[in-house]
């Protein structure tokens, strides 16, 4: 029987639902499969020193989240094209000694977008958050043909960044950056809200913008998938809004790093179910 090692690395990981998820499935492939979480808060040490770490305990690949998506890159042997063009890890593939880092956050949202938002207008988007997973958010939007993309994040120099990449790569006007300030202007006139920061989760409560400036004509996506009713996707579903939450996402990137990880196919419906199970428990 092939057996794994994989983990998690990440801040406040401890709810994460991914080591069920991924040994799960594994299990239905005849696996031994073990996952564990490396948690930066838990174990003090960084996510450089995590990865050297698990190279040296023979790990066969990691996931990376939150904060760590853009700081693994410089303790990486190499970086595929995805996760060049984005600059930003979800996942590392540990290949004949080199650690090798990819991006499956932009397929895994695009694909949780197609299904569970299939006709929602794309003209003109509000996102939140210009990290790791808004770099893979916008790329997704803009490949699913969103006409215009307005960054807003924290660090304005971080939204202007993320814009000019975005816009470098899809066209000219496509994305925009954006300040907290212009918020009430942008979601009047907007289609949709793209949440992709981490307030909401577990370890981060509450709302990234005020309530107030929701309105029943948003859809609104949110990457967040503990818990998977954010206190955001809560106030927009009582307003009307079409919602999606960040299960899809979550389910589609695991499907993309498990055949990463082992060189089989995931059954991502599968492991839709299996989500739905352990969120419910």
């Amino acid at each position: 029987m092939a057996s794994y090692l994989t983990g998690l690395i990440g801040s406040g990981i401890g709810p994460s639902l991914s080591p069920p998820l991924h040994e799960r499935e594994a299990a239905h492939h005849g696996l031994r499969y073990v996952y564990r979480l490396l948690d930066t808060d838990v174990l003090g040490d960084d996510v450089g020193e995590l990865l050297r770490t698990a190279r040296r305990f023979g790990y066969d690949g990691l996931n990376i989240t939150h904060p760590c998506k853009q700081s693994v890159i410089p303790h990486l042997d190499e970086l595929s094209p995805d996760a060049r063009m984005l600059g930003a890890v979800n996942t590392v593939v540990f290949d004949d000694g080199r650690a090798v880092g990819h991006n499956t956050d932009w397929t895994g949202f695009a694909q949780s977008f197609a299904r569970g938002l299939p006709d929602a207008p794309t003209h003109r988007i509000v996102q939140l958050g210009a990290g790791g997973a808004g770099a893979a958010v916008g790329h997704a939007l803009l490949t699913l043909g969103a006409d215009r993309i307005t960054v807003v994040d924290a660090d304005p120099a971080r939204a202007t960044t993320l814009a000019a990449e975005l816009s470098q790569r899809f066209g000219a006007g496509r994305a925009a950056a954006g300040t907290g300030d212009d918020l009430p202007g942008l979601l009047a006139d907007a289609d949709g809200l793209a949440h992709a920061t981490p307030t909401g989760m577990a370890h981060h409560p509450g709302l990234p913008l005020p309530a107030s400036l929701l309105h029943p004509g948003l859809w609104v996506a949110d990457i967040v998938y503990r818990p998977l009713e954010t206190e955001l996707l809560r106030r927009a579903r009582a307003l009307g809004c079409r919602t999606l939450d960040g299960g899809g996402m979550v389910v589609f990137q695991a499907a993309h790093a498990l055949r990463l990880f082992t060189g089989r196919e995931p059954d991502a419906e599968r492991m839709l179910t299996h989500l739905t199970d352990l969120v419910t428990a």
